[in-house]
């Protein structure tokens, strides 16, 4: 089976902190008995609201949802993973995610990255830029093998491609594989300093570290 180890996508931002899992899909949906055609249910209160983000035109087709700390707690509901894959997210971005919620992710086929809220929040600020500047949300690039969260500059714009690191542990399995099928284990290079020929690129035109 092919293993997807590059995801490149539009993004959405959920501005919250501490999503449950009965915020991602409520109870009453949990009556289903099929894996599939949750996407109706994926955040169903809020997205009665007009002005919610995954209602706006420009976040439509998102592959990667950029969330705020402590995404996926309370219940282990498998449902909830099933809501946000059937959407079609295939990322999820958060500086912290609930343990039960990232395993099922991984059986899932439902990448899972780790990045540090400073850099969390200069991507929401990246894709407001660009979206008020009437570009559009930017393709956002989550590299596995290079543990890489990159956005890309929009078309028609000047700023070059940001880049932050990301850590990972059984992030990624496809469905239909075993989590013990393929794991990946943090890169040593997520905490050492950039090397000299690293920030000469930064310096030249080359994608830099989200400060």
């Amino acid at each position: 089976m092919h293993k997807t180890t590059v995801v490149t996508g539009t993004a959405a931002p959920l501005k919250r902190s501490n999503v449950d899992t009965d915020q991602i899909i409520p109870a009453v949906f949990l009556k289903r008995v099929v894996k599939t055609g949750y996407d109706d249910a994926l955040f169903y209160a809020w997205r009665q609201d007009p002005e919610f983000v995954l209602n706006q035109p420009e976040f439509l087709g998102a592959k990667v949802l950029v969330a705020g700390p402590d995404f996926g707690t309370g219940s282990s509901r498998e449902h909830a993973v099933w809501a946000l894959r059937d959407f079609g997210f295939e990322v999820i971005i958060s500086p912290r995610f609930g343990d039960i919620f990232r395993g099922n992710s991984g059986k899932q086929g439902l990448l899972t990255a780790v990045v540090a809220e400073p850099d969390v929040e200069n991507i929401w600020a990246l894709i407001d830029a660009s979206v008020a500047a009437g570009h559009g949300s930017p393709e956002i690039t989550v590299d596995l093998p290079e543990q890489t969260v990159t956005v890309a500059a929009p078309t028609g714009a000047t700023p070059r491609p940001r880049r932050s690191r990301f850590r990972s542990k059984s992030m990624l399995t496809l469905s239909g594989v075993s989590s013990r099928g393929w794991t990946t284990s943090p890169s040593p290079s997520v905490t050492r300093p950039q090397s000299q020929n690293s920030n000469r690129a930064a310096r030249h035109g080359g994608p830099r570290h989200c400060r």
